[in-house]
C-alpha cells in the first residue's frame, strides 16, 4: 500500500517526471516471482507478483509488452481513448481482472476482448461510451461484474449482452438511456444468473410494468429505477409501494430519489405520495400467495373491495394480458372476474396482477403462483405404498408376538383325559431351566383343572400369578423342602417345544 501511494503521489506531478523511487520500485518488481519467466513490468507500471498496476501513469494506449502472468491489470485514471483488437498481442489467460474507468475512453472494438476468456471483472466506468454495440461482450463467457455508469451510452443493442451467462451485476447507471430492453431478460436465458441490474439516473419516462413483472424475483427484487424522469401512473405507485412493503434496498435506501412527473406539477413529486392524490387517487395493491402441483386447475380470484368496476384485466407473469371472457389457451377470464388456469405447467409459476377501474379509485391484486414440480398423485402414492408396508410389517410383528405370548397352552385337559402323566423322574427341562430340579419326591402334579378357575391363580399361557403359586400341602422326609418349579421359566412359555443340549 505504501508503494502504490508513493507512485501515485509522485506520477501526479506532470507527464514523464517519474517519482525518484520509480526506477528502485521497478528493480523491486522485477524481481517479484514470475516476473522473469512471464516478461518484465512495463516502463511507469508497477507490478507486485501477478498485479500489474499502471494508474495514473498519464498513459494514452496499454503498455506492451504486458507480462503474461498477469491477472489483475489496473489502467484507470489514464487518457487511453481507444480500446483496440490489438491491445493485447498475446493471450492472457491469467488475467481476471480489467480496470479501465476514468480514461475518456470513446471507442471499444467488438474484438477487443478475444485474448482475455476468462475476464470475471470488467470496469469501464467514468468514460465516454455513447452506445453498446452488437455482441461487444460475447468473447466473456464468464465474467460476473460490468460496470459501466457514468457514461454517455443512450443505445443499447439487443445482442450487446449475448453469451453473459454467468453475469451477476450489471451497473448502467447515469447513462442516457431512455428506453432498455427489459425483454431481453424475460425469460431468464440470456441472462440466467443476473442478480442486480442498476438503471439509476438515465432518462426512463416510463416502465412496462407487466415486463418487471415478469423478471425473475431475485431480479425484480434488485433493479435500481431511482434519479429517473418517470411519468406518474398507479402502476408504478404499486410497483414502488409493493418495494417499500417488502424493505428492499432499491426503494428504502433511495426513497428520496424515486420521483415522477405530473402534468398538473411543476416539479416532480415522490412516487410513494401518490396514494389518494388528486387526479391519480392510486391505492396501494394487495397480495396473495397461491400454491398448487403441475397438472392441476387452480381458480385466481381478483377480491377487489371496490364497487361499480368499469373494466377489469389479468397481465400473466409473461407479459400477456387477460382481458376477454373465455380467453385462450391455459388462461381464461371467468364470468366473475377470476382467472382459470388450466394444465400447469412450471413455467407457469409468478405474480399475476388483476388490474381493476373502479369510478373513483383503481385497484391492482397481485397474486403469486407457486407451482410444484411434481404431480399431486405421483409422489403421494409412493407415499402411501410406503407406508402401507409400514403397517403391514408391524401387524406383523404384532401377530407374531400374539402367537408366541397369547395362544393358550395346549394342556391336558384340552389333550384328552386319556393321556398318562409326565414321567415322575427329572426331565431336561427341569434339570436344565429350572432354578429347583425336579425328583421322584417332589410334588405330583395337580389335576387339570379349568383355566377360569380363580384358586389356581393362573394367567396367560399357563402361568401362575405373582402371589397365586399353589402352596403344596406338608410332606416329611429330606426332601420336604423342595420346591414346585419356577412357573416363569422357559419350560412353562415352551411348554410345547422340546429343548435338546
Amino acid at each position: 500500500d505504501a508503494m502504490g501511494q508513493s507512485v501515485a503521489t509522485g506520477s501526479a506531478g506532470g507527464p514523464g517526471a517519474p517519482p525518484p523511487l520509480l526506477p528502485l520500485l521497478l528493480a523491486l518488481a522485477l524481481l517479484a516471482p514470475g516476473g522473469s519467466a512471464g516478461g518484465s513490468c512495463p516502463p511507469r507500471c508497477v507490478c507486485a507478483s501477478n498485479i500489474l498496476s499502471c494508474s495514473q501513469a498519464v498513459l494514452s494506449s496499454v503498455p506492451a509488452p504486458l507480462p503474461r502472468f498477469t491477472a489483475v491489470l489496473d489502467l484507470s485514471h489514464n487518457n487511453v481513448s481507444r480500446l483496440r483488437a490489438d491491445w493485447a498481442p498475446g493471450r492472457l489467460a491469467h488475467l481476471h481482472a480489467l480496470l479501465l474507468s476514468h480514461n475518456g475512453l470513446s471507442f471499444v472494438s467488438t474484438e477487443a476482448f478475444a485474448h482475455v476468456p476468462h475476464l470475471r471483472h470488467l470496469d469501464l466506468s467514468s468514460n465516454r461510451l455513447r452506445a453498446l454495440e452488437e455482441n461487444l461482450f460475447s468473447d466473456l463467457a464468464e465474467l460476473e461484474v460490468l460496470l459501466l455508469y457514468n457514461n454517455e451510452i443512450s443505445a443499447v443493442d439487443r445482442t450487446a449482452f449475448d453469451n453473459l451467462g454467468r453475469l451477476r451485476k450489471l451497473y448502467l447507471g447515469q447513462n442516457r438511456i431512455a428506453r432498455f430492453p427489459l425483454e431481453l431478460l424475460r425469460d431468464g436465458s440470456r441472462l440466467p444468473q443476473l442478480a442486480l441490474l442498476d438503471l439509476s439516473a438515465n432518462r426512463l419516462r416510463s416502465l412496462p410494468v407487466g415486463e418487471l413483472q415478469a423478471l425473475p424475483a431475485w431480479l425484480r427484487d434488485r433493479l435500481y429505477l431511482h434519479g429517473n424522469p418517470l411519468a406518474c401512473d398507479c402502476p408504478l405507485f404499486q410497483l414502488v409501494a409493493r418495494g417499500r412493503r417488502r424493505r428492499l434496498s432499491a426503494v428504502v435506501d433511495f426513497q428520496e430519489e424515486l420521483r415522477c412527473l405530473l402534468p398538473t406539477a411543476p416539479a416532480p413529486v415522490g412516487i410513494l405520495a401518490l396514494a389518494g392524490r388528486q387526479p391519480l387517487n392510486c391505492s396501494e395493491a394487495r397480495e396473495a400467495v397461491l400454491e398448487a402441483h403441475l397438472g392441476d386447475t387452480v381458480t385466481l380470484s381478483c377480491d377487489t373491495r371496490l364497487r361499480g368496476v368499469r373494466s377489469q384485466h389479468w397481465v400473466t407473469p409473461g407479459g400477456e394480458r387477460v382481458a376477454e371472457e373465455g380467453g385462450n389457451g391455459s388462461a381464461a377470464l371467468l364470468a366473475n372476474g377470476s382467472l382459470q388456469l388450466r394444465a400447469l405447467r412450471p413455467e407457469d409459476a409468478g405474480t399475476y396482477a388483476c388490474w381493476v377501474a373502479g369510478p373513483l379509485l383503481n385497484e391492482t391484486l397481485y397474486v403469486e403462483l407457486l407451482v410444484h414440480n411434481f404431480t399431486l398423485h405421483g409422489p403421494h402414492d409412493t407415499l402411501n405404498t410406503a407406508y402401507t408396508t409400514l403397517v403391514g410389517c408391524i401387524l406383523s410383528v404384532v401377530l407374531v408376538l400374539i402367537y408366541l405370548y397369547l395362544t393358550p397352552c395346549r394342556c391336558c385337559c384340552c389333550r384328552g383325559a386319556e393321556k398318562p402323566p409326565a414321567p415322575r423322574d427329572d426331565s431336561i427341562n427341569s434339570s436344565v431351566l429350572s432354578a429347583t430340579p425336579n425328583h421322584a419326591a417332589a410334588v405330583p402334579r395337580e389335576p387339570c383343572r379349568s383355566r377360569s378357575a380363580s384358586a389356581t391363580g393362573s394367567g396367560q399361557n399357563g402361568r401362575f400369578k405373582v402371589g397365586g403359586t399353589p402352596q403344596p400341602p406338608p410332606r416329611h422326609g429330606p426332601k420336604a423342602q423342595r420346591k414346585v418349579s419356577d412357573p416363569d421359566s422357559v419350560s412353562s412359555v415352551f411348554s410345547d417345544t422340546p429343548i435338546v443340549v
